[in-house]
């Protein structure tokens, strides 16, 4: 058996394999309600051979949304809205998981299609929050910064979501950490200018993503899963960087966050990242090293080969594909034919395609 195909347990979810579909925005939700597009959209990469099939960055309030056709779980409705989705993808075999969302100062903007800019009050937008009064760019809307009363309300906000998550049929769930939405813009001190207790130091800046991960594993049941996106590095001068990334990983494993989910970037515009297959394998391989922590190594991993290594080196635990799945729902399937590997999860529907049938 390769390495890539071998189940994996955490707490008490077991994953077919290794290969993690990562969550990928598709701005086709209305009020943050799926579609029918979400279903076969999601539904497809669990017949397709995945072992987790995440939902996109899903709002915790409306604010919340990078734009407003954003996934939400930020009420029951949303929740009910969901089980048909997390129903299907567990009957083919996957592990349903969403991934929790806080846009802060990248929110009220355009679909990326139609140029990504400021979405105005007028047309349904609003004012973002953040933890400085900093826009991302010269393009995006002038966040509010938050008070103490937003930090707190926000923290319950994830809570709720979680709770939301779970009624849904969620098994997995992870905390947006990363890309410089909310959370991330935090940590990184480019975006977080703050003197009192929520800025400053590094213990500071830790203060309100640490809150919302507690908040998050007291409401999510300990038999479940939770994951932690972060972006390892700014790829910026001055700004958050590897080895403050093990150190939140550390605290986060003392909280109860069961795998890092190691992506990078997207704070500030002008980063120069060294964009290649696997760039951000090493990220994972270090936190996992020096954190003692499970990780996720994702970054246009696409050659099954390379995948199978990550895991077999111990890289990283699991590998988490956006673009490749996107290019070919049935990677899974395919990557396992190609590595001479008789999975069993082949949808029967699908048999007479298979290359080598039992």
């Amino acid at each position: 058996m390769s390495p890539l195909f071998t189940p994996y347990t955490v707490r008490e979810t077991t994953f077919r394999n290794r290969i993690f579909v990562s969550p990928m925005c598709q701005y086709s939700s209305n009020d943050g309600l799926p579609t029918d597009w979400h279903l076969v959209h999601l539904g497809s990469r669990a017949v397709g051979g995945a072992a987790l099939v995440m939902v996109e960055a899903s709002a915790v309030s409306p604010e919340a949304r990078i734009t407003p056709w954003d996934s939400g779980i930020w009420s029951p409705t949303h929740a009910q809205a969901f089980q048909r989705i997390t129903k299907f993808i567990r009957q083919a075999g996957a592990v349903p998981g969403i991934q929790l969302a806080h846009a802060g100062r990248k929110a009220s903007t355009d679909r990326p299609w139609l140029g990504g800019k400021t979405v105005p009050p007028d047309r349904g937008g609003w004012q973002p929050l953040a933890p400085s009064p900093l826009p991302f760019s010269d393009t995006y809307p002038m966040p509010r910064e938050m008070t103490r009363d937003d930090i707190d309300q926000c923290v319950r906000d994830f809570a709720d979501a979680a709770r939301h998550s779970l009624a849904a049929g969620f098994e997995v769930a992870e905390i947006h950490a990363a890309h410089g939405y909310l959370l991330h813009s935090f940590l990184s001190p480019l975006s977080n200018r703050r003197t009192d207790d929520y800025g400053g130091s590094l213990e500071n800046r830790l203060r309100f993503p640490l809150r919302v991960a507690a908040a998050v594993r007291e409401v999510w049941p300990a038999r479940l899963p939770l994951f932690v996106r972060i972006s390892a590095t700014d790829w910026a001068d001055g700004g958050w960087d590897l080895p403050n990334s093990i150190e939140l990983s550390k605290r986060l494993k003392t909280i109860g966050a069961d795998l890092i989910d190691c992506s990078s970037g997207g704070l500030v515009p002008h980063a120069k990242i060294p964009i290649t297959p696997g760039y951000q394998v090493p990220f994972a391989r270090a936190i996992r090293k020096e954190a003692a922590i499970p990780t996720g190594a994702v970054g246009l991993i696409i050659d099954p080969r390379e995948a199978n290594r990550i895991i077999a080196e111990q890289d990283a635990d699991a590998v988490l594909l956006a673009r490749g799945m996107l290019r070919d729902p049935y990677w899974p399937l395919h990557a396992a034919e190609e590595l001479g590997v008789d999975v069993d999860y082949w949808p029967i529907q699908y048999g007479r395609a298979k290359l080598n049938p039992r």
